[in-house]
């Protein structure tokens, strides 16, 4: 970590249980985000157990556990029992349901109740706005804007993570995470920006192992990569008689 050279707090992103003990052993990252679609992608049959075992086995790092319904009268239930995993977990509210009916009045009742929240899936700075001037100034709350699906748009996240930087240092205890990343650098983008938090998933975490390699040796390697797999194919392009010529 100390080659990265960056104030950004990297966090991971998966629910593989596995991977996530093994980055918390690795000292590597500062907190642990989660949704129900990495959920889905790993498997998780039960929300209560996979979660009640994170807490335990990461009991002193910042872990985000989502909300599953889609009424907001669920929502506030499940939060409050996500509350009470752990004074370390975050409760992960989307900004709107599927109707595209805002969550801002729940987040604010969940704020004067003291919770930690994480806002999730924004991409919009107005959307940054409301949920920053939702927040309580007392809590520690994660405000999360996925940049990486504003690029899959075609548009430049740059100029929205800027703006978001701006409105979340305007209110004590917003802290600004960079989500969806797509790639390495998009961590040396987030720290030059200001941002708090980026979160990367296990396969930008194992390449942030090769920061600082030369060049010219990451060159050496793709050959190497390339002719290992050439062996194993068995491919040839001459022919037999043809090589021997």
């Amino acid at each position: 970590m100390g080659k990265l050279n960056v104030n950004v707090e990297i966090y991971a992103d998966g629910a593989v249980i596995e991977d996530m003990i093994a980055a918390y052993e690795s000292g590597f990252v500062s907190g642990f985000t989660t949704n129900p679609s990495l959920m889905k992608k790993a498997g998780v049959k039960d929300y209560m157990a996979f979660s009640k075992e994170v807490v335990e086995k990461i009991p002193d790092l910042p872990l985000s556990f989502e909300v599953f319904a889609d009424d907001f009268e669920t929502m506030e239930k499940e939060a409050e029992k996500i509350h009470s995993f752990g004074k370390n977990v975050f409760i992960k509210i989307p900004i709107t349901n599927t109707k595209g009916e805002s969550s801002i009045p729940l987040i604010k009742k969940l704020e004067d109740k003291g919770y930690s929240l994480n806002i999730t899936a924004l991409l919009t700075v107005d959307q940054v706005e409301d949920a920053v001037a939702a927040l309580n100034p007392n809590v520690e709350n994660i405000v999360s804007v996925f940049a990486g699906r504003i690029a899959d748009t075609g548009q430049d996240p740059i100029p929205y993570m800027k703006k978001a930087v701006a409105i979340c240092q305007s209110k004590k205890g917003a802290n600004l995470l960079w989500a969806s990343s797509r790639e390495l650098f998009n961590v040396y983008e987030a720290d030059r920006l200001g941002v708090d938090i980026i979160t990367c998933t296990p396969e930008i975490i194992t390449k942030l192992k090769k920061v600082g390699k030369p060049l010219e040796e990451v060159s050496l390697d793709t050959v190497k990569g390339f002719n290992k797999d050439i062996k194993s194919l068995g491919y040839s392009i001459l022919t037999e008689k043809e090589s021997s010529k």
